[in-house]
């Protein structure tokens, strides 16, 4: 049983050591995550990928097709030599989790169609990963980011700037996901005085209230008045250039231009609004649990990283100001 080496990277385009049985279970899996557990398409497309370099991986240590029952019978073994060689691709510990994640669904999935027990993968030790708190941006800077002028002197359209201001304040005044707010339909926007909450479509298609500032909602109701695309009430609020659904690529690389308008490092990115949206509020005696409610987190434990910022943030103000620090 010799590995091939850097096996791992051919597993998007060969699966030609895979049977058809195993291939048809990956077939059936694949939509039971879509249609029952109703998992997004990135976690889908990140599933499959993974399971796929599983596989390929195991045609070459095994030398030879790899069936369902082969698979049912992989060993522990051969689990970790997998995952030794996604390390050595130079894959992280986060990437790597979400592997054996993938892995140990496909497994149970089998297990409970009565397709055999694939013990090895429960087995596995998840791998240890190193905890790293978000970093926020700062309360001036990221209120900034709301104002067009800054960029007035960039040769665009005034109503491009107005979107794009608008969509900087909604994700730092509401801490939406920078998919959240691209997915707001013109009928999703409460007209003036009608009401101050949008109701969004987060992760797991999960919906949630979301309240947003008047003040916000006045930049997207100015944006909306100098847009020169016709907004359909189902459609898209935020459009590009031709009128057409405004890609996440293009707030990005508005990102960057702020952050060389006002200095800032690259850490700071539309989701990094988020972040400063949820350290902001728990710095003003914001309650964990409405934070939690308001990002659309479905643990408390993982609001509770912005917990370590804050203690942070104050560990640095008590440095800078006490006289005996």
């Amino acid at each position: 049983m010799a590995k091939t080496a850097s096996a791992t990277e051919t597993a998007d385009t060969d699966m030609g050591c895979v049977g058809a049985d195993l291939k048809a279970e990956i077939a059936r899996w694949l939509s039971h995550l879509r249609s029952e557990r109703r998992l997004s398409p990135k976690t889908l497309e990140a599933y499959e990928r993974d399971l796929r370099q599983c596989l390929v991986f195991l045609g070459g240590h095994w030398g030879g097709a790899v069936s369902l029952q082969k698979f049912a019978a992989i060993e522990t073994t051969d689990v970790r030599a997998f995952m030794a060689a996604r390390r050595a691709d130079d894959i992280g510990g986060r990437s790597l989790m979400r592997s054996l994640a993938g892995l140990r669904s496909f497994g149970k999935f089998l297990e409970r169609e009565g397709k055999g027990k694939v013990g090895a993968l429960a087995a596995i030790r998840a791998p240890k990963i190193g905890k790293s708190l978000p970093k926020p941006i700062q309360m001036a800077a990221a209120k900034q980011m709301a104002d067009a002028d800054i960029r007035a002197g960039e040769d665009r359209e005034s109503w491009i700037l107005a979107r794009d201001a608008a969509v900087m304040a909604l994700l730092y005044g509401s801490g939406l996901r920078i998919s959240e707010a691209l997915q707001l339909d013109r009928r999703d926007i409460p007209a003036p005085g009608a009401g101050d909450v949008v109701t969004v479509l987060g992760k797991g298609n999960k919906t949630r209230m979301v309240p947003v500032l008047h003040t916000v909602l006045a930049l997207i109701h100015d944006y909306i008045d100098m847009c020169p695309h016709k907004l359909a009430p189902d459609g898209p609020v935020f459009v590009g250039a031709r009128g057409g659904p405004l890609s996440p690529r293009i707030i990005q690389l508005t990102m960057e231009r702020l952050r060389g308008a006002l200095g800032l490092p690259d850490s700071a990115t539309p989701h990094a609004l988020r972040h400063s949206f949820a350290t902001h509020l728990l710095s003003r005696g914001g309650d964990l649990r409405a934070i939690q409610e308001l990002l659309g987190h479905a643990s408390l434990s993982t609001t509770q990283i912005y917990t370590g910022v804050d203690a942070e943030r104050l560990m640095d103000v008590y440095k800078t100001t006490h006289p005996r620090a």
